[in-house]
């Protein structure tokens, strides 16, 4: 069970609002998604990774005082910045991403080697 932001009550993980003080507790329609909500006078993009990095491109941005995107800048690693993210796959995740490039390729490499073959 978690609490309500707002009155402190238990509540269901998945409801979208408090049943006790109506606020609302996830995103409209998405009951998976957290609501995030920016405390007092601070915005959100203030401390959010995707503002600092311009790849933001929420409406509200930057006085945005809920958010469902929020990632805060100061609880997330260097490797985990999409950046990084990228940087870290490699040839591995290149290799995954284009299976069908890669099959299409070793056939065709594989139908030139059996031309040659039979034209000696």
């Amino acid at each position: 069970m978690s609490t309500c932001p707002k009155c402190q009550q238990r509540v269901d993980p998945q409801a979208v609002e408090c049943p006790y003080c109506k606020e609302k507790l996830k995103a409209f329609g998405h009951p998976g998604i957290p609501l995030y909500r920016a405390q007092d006078t601070e915005y959100l993009c203030s401390t959010c990774i995707y503002h600092e990095d311009d790849s933001c491109t929420f409406p509200q941005r930057p006085y945005a005082k809920e958010c469902t995107l929020y990632r805060d800048r100061a609880q997330t690693t260097v490797e985990t910045t999409p950046d990084a993210y990228r940087r870290s796959q490699g040839i591995r995740g290149w290799l995954r991403r284009n299976q069908g490039l890669v099959a299409l390729l070793a056939i065709f490499l594989l139908v030139f080697l059996v031309t040659l073959l039979q034209a000696n």
